[in-house]
């Protein structure tokens, strides 16, 4: 395990932004394309432990809309060109954009659980549903 300082809320964002692992910035964080290395192999920090979940993909779909979608809608030609032709010049970039940003802002998430120290095994703590509460005796 890594002996070195913890890093501050921004060096894990930046780190885990860039790919690497939030504790050391040293290790790769995938493995695949959005597959979280089991362990960090440097550091051997356990990746697998923070819940990105819907998270990036939320963050990533507000980004690309706002980026991407909001400044279309003030272009005159969405709204007078064919249906088909809009659809066929507006899909490609924002597939495009959405599959190269995930793969960044999931990472970035990655380093903010790890910065704020929120694991997998804390959900139950953070639930409001009954049925997943202890009884009380």
């Amino acid at each position: 395990m890594n002996t070195s300082p913890r890093p501050g809320f921004l060096a894990a964002l930046t780190r885990g932004f860039k790919g690497h692992c939030p504790a050391c910035g040293e290790g790769k964080l995938y493995w695949r394309y959005l597959k979280v290395e089991p362990a960090c192999g440097a550091c051997g920090h356990d990746l697998a432990q923070y819940p990105a979940d819907d998270g990036p993909a939320y963050f990533t779909i507000l980004i690309v809309g706002h980026l991407i979608v909001a400044p279309l809608l003030l272009f005159p030609f969405i709204w007078q060109a064919p249906v088909v032709l809009v659809l066929v010049s507006t899909l490609l970039p924002l597939t495009v954009a959405t599959l190269v940003l995930l793969p960044l802002i999931k990472g970035a998430f990655i380093g903010a659980l790890y910065a704020l120290r929120i694991k997998a095994q804390d959900g139950a703590l953070h639930t409001a549903d009954p049925a997943d509460r202890s009884p009380q005796p």
